[in-house]
């Protein structure tokens, strides 16, 4: 194998070389070395093979480990999963993946465990924001009715109109 290469797009020469990089997942973070075709300075690297493996393994156990950390923040805040999961967002159920590390938390999901990590006082505006985001406006009436959101439903834009929920029993 020769131990120089042109990149193909760039036509920077290449050397073979192993640098480090950080591979992060939420505020977790691990510095690995990945072997590649790297430019004498800063440029596009290839990677063939599997020189990736070892980034690969890291972002999949990083995202495992997450699940440890949401739990350090739920527990930290002193909240349930359920009521986790109803200011975060996907409910109870998503909390229990999200902690054991079957299933790793949607983008917007990390950033408010992230916000709650480190902010601690945002856990009433988020209290708060939820509380709002279940307290609609009926329009037949005029008259507030407080529902949890899988009871709402949104139709033709921005009107909101509440399942009969006990009607179908």
């Amino acid at each position: 194998m020769s131990d120089k290469r042109i990149h193909p797009e760039t036509g920077q020469e290449l050397h073979r070389d192993v640098r480090q990089q950080t591979v992060a997942f939420g505020s977790l973070s691990r510095t690995i070395d990945v072997p590649g075709w790297y430019p004498d300075g800063d440029g596009d690297a290839l990677f063939v093979g599997t020189d990736l493996h070892a980034s690969n393994t890291a972002f999949k156990e990083l995202r495992s480990e997450y699940g440890g950390h949401v739990k350090a923040v739920r527990k930290a805040r002193g909240l349930t999963q359920e009521e986790a999961g109803r200011i975060v967002g996907g409910g109870r159920r998503a909390f229990q993946k999200y902690e054991s590390g079957k299933t790793p938390p949607s983008e917007a999901a990390v950033g408010l465990i992230e916000v709650l990590a480190k902010h601690p006082e945002a856990l009433a505006t988020l209290r708060d924001v939820r509380a709002k985001m279940v307290t609609v406006t009926a329009s037949t009436t005029g008259k507030k009715k407080t529902a949890e959101p899988k009871q709402l439903v949104r139709t033709r834009g921005r009107r909101v109109r509440m399942k009969a929920a006990k009607a179908r029993a």
